[in-house]
């Protein structure tokens, strides 16, 4: 078989529209087939055809309130001054809320307004008009007023106004139906224990739920590997059970991506390649009639092509208007990179800092499916643009509301993997409270808390000069913001080897060995700066070390790198290599602080934290972790505020 290397990088606007005129033109759009069901299972299907009311509400005359019913001719006259008697049961009766009016009596009043002298009689002092508290026949529903309309999304109160209104069964649309194939050779079901070379195959149940939440059908398909003839098979059995097909993975141009190959083969492809990132190789097709679309691999990419393509053509087939998110303006926290001609889609994390709403970036690799899990929102860079800047005005698009938003408390700077039990801590007292951390260092969040755009900033930064920890920093970085510095903690810094020590590695000179690779820390990370310090105490040019480029953000990502055998040795805390069960070679205690601005320090949420800082149960959580030190957690070190 030919290999089919994609050239298209079409805007994504042009892909959208080339390839649903064509599904319009194959009929894609026609009206699903109705079916009806019980009103009691109908929630969020659509309406196939008007629903109109069987019956009245209410079906007969009720009393709106607890009291009297009368005949209102009989209360003619009554006032403070002359009260009426009326006579029991025959011109007055008890009446319950909601009780059926007795034949002959026309008005309700309320049993507080009503005065008993004696058994047998009622003392009112105003006349009651007629239908006074009462409702009548049809004051909410008359038989045959339209309920619903057609194609409208039944909502819990539409249940039951159509309960009411005497509908037992509704016509609604068939739910589309979509197979997801799942396709590669290295797939495995996602058990605990994998070999390695064997990946999880968990991006069918994202996309199914998805599809489920939206709607559909999700028809679930077992693994296919990499051969073509045996995609080919799946992709035309598919087509006999489901309306749409997505074939997830396979859709690039390496040599076991077969996707195009099969959708050209069997129908037609109308594009193959489109320019967004992520989500480039998309492969958008149809065959027999059908929408037929190659998913890129990565969770990311997966599922912003899902989002991209395929929720508006099941808005189509279900008859619904296509779905507009909510949006916001903020302020981007950190300067954003991007490729000339593709628009590329970045994931944020959002929270407001002294009244303003501030955009932290994630991590923008297609295979982090954390950034699914912790993303608040969607921020587009335009396709003509390189990027954006520091401190610009973006729109993101929301998946949080604006109150969980306005609950975020936002820590830029160094990683800890006490910050996550914090944030699991918070969510436990206060379920309306988050902690959103973005790592990026020590030193860039000095100058996120400098720009107001984060709430605190994690920092354990080594003063050469002084061999004191952040408060020379402050004073050189932020003189003249007002701040206050809160310990954290004390941590064990260290090299994380591989268990056993099978290189043989005594501590930092080793890094001078041409057999040893490393991997290290971002620039302007408290740790990148200890391991610069150290480096030069030693004399090793960082020039001459194999992998002192390669860079990561967090300290598990440093151990993972060891674990995984990409690196022989690097800089880290203890709990890290505790964590994937490496080695470690101590180094330095270090102390580990939170820079707190001065607004958030004296609010309410800080009295929060500090109260998790320094509860019984937090630092148990932490102590268990190895390699830390409380004994000043929760305690102001430093403070200008």
């Amino acid at each position: 078989m030919e290999r089919k290397i994609y050239l298209d990088n079409r805007p994504l606007e042009e892909a959208l529209e080339k390839y649903m005129g064509r599904l319009e033109e194959l009929g894609v759009f026609s009206s699903l087939p109705a079916e009806e069901v019980p009103v009691e299972e109908s929630l969020g299907r659509i309406t196939a055809q008007g629903v109109f009311a069987a019956r009245s509400v209410p079906h007969y005359h009720s009393a709106a309130m607890d009291g009297i019913a009368v005949r209102s001719e009989s209360t003619y006259g009554a006032s403070q001054i002359a009260p009426k008697e009326l006579a029991m049961p025959a011109e007055a009766v008890f009446i319950d809320t909601g009780k059926r009016l007795p034949e002959g009596f026309d008005s309700v009043i309320r049993i507080e307004d009503v005065h008993f002298p004696r058994e047998d009689a009622a003392e009112i002092t105003a006349a009651a008009p007629p239908w006074q508290y009462v409702r009548t026949v049809g004051e909410d529903l008359v038989k045959g007023d339209l309920l619903l309309p057609t194609n409208h999304r039944i909502r819990p109160v539409d249940v039951g106004a159509m309960l009411a209104g005497g509908i037992e069964k509704v016509l609604v649309r068939r739910r589309p139906k979509v197979v997801v194939i799942p396709t590669g050779s290295d797939l495995a079901l996602p058990r605990a224990e994998l070999q390695p070379g064997e990946i999880p195959e968990f991006n069918s149940h994202i996309l199914g739920l998805t599809l489920e939440e939206w709607g559909a059908k999700w028809i679930r398909w077992g693994i296919v590997p990499d051969d073509v003839d045996l995609l080919r098979a799946a992709v035309e059995k598919a087509l006999e059970q489901g309306d749409v097909v997505l074939v997830n993975a396979g859709s690039s141009a390496g040599s076991k991506d077969y996707t195009a190959h099969v959708i050209e083969e069997l129908g037609e492809v109308l594009v193959h390649g489109v320019g967004i990132r992520p989500g480039k190789p998309v492969v958008l097709g149809a065959v027999r009639g059908a929408p037929v679309l190659g998913i890129p691999g990565y969770p990311v990419s997966a599922h912003l092509t899902l989002e991209l393509f395929v929720r508006p053509i099941l808005s189509r087939m279900m008859g619904q208007a296509p779905s507009v998110p909510e949006k916001v303006k903020a302020r981007l926290a950190r300067r954003v990179v991007s490729p000339l001609g593709m628009e590329e889609f970045v994931r944020v994390r959002l929270g407001e800092v002294k009244g303003q709403v501030v955009a932290l970036p994630m991590g923008r690799g297609a295979g982090n499916v954390s950034s699914l899990v912790k993303a608040d929102g969607l921020l587009r860079v335009p396709r003509l643009s390189q990027g954006l800047e520091a401190d610009e005005e973006v729109e993101v698009e929301l998946f949080c509301s604006r109150q969980q938003i306005e609950k975020t408390i936002l820590v830029a700077g160094s990683h800890d993997l006490t910050l996550d039990i914090v944030a699991d801590f918070l969510g436990r007292g206060w379920p309306d409270l988050r902690l959103a951390s973005a790592h990026v260092g020590s030193t860039a969040g000095l100058a996120a808390i400098k720009r107001g755009q984060a709430h605190l900033a994690g920092c354990h930064l080594l003063d050469e000069e002084t061999g004191e920890y952040n408060i020379p920093y402050l004073q050189r970085l932020l003189p003249d913001v007002p701040v206050a510095l809160v310990n954290l903690a004390y941590r064990q810094q260290g090299i994380i080897i591989q268990p056993g020590n099978p290189k043989g590695i005594q501590g930092l000179e080793d890094l001078a060995r041409p057999d040893i690779q490393f991997v290290n820390r971002q620039r302007g990370a408290g740790t990148r700066v200890l391991l610069d310090l150290k480096l030069k105490e030693l004399g090793i040019d960082p020039r001459s070390i194999s992998g002192y480029e390669r860079e990561e953000f967090t300290h598990m990502a440093v151990a993972a790198a060891v674990a995984n055998g990409v690196a022989h040795m690097g800089l880290g805390i203890y709990s890290a290599a505790k964590a994937l069960g490496l080695d470690f070679i101590p180094l330095a205690k270090e102390r580990y602080d939170l820079v707190v601005e001065q607004e958030f320090f004296q609010s309410e949420l800080m009295e929060r934290l500090l109260a998790i800082l320094r509860s019984q149960d937090f630092q148990e959580t932490v102590l268990e972790l190895g390699g830390y030190d409380l004994s000043d957690c929760g305690r102001l070190l430093y403070s200008t505020v």
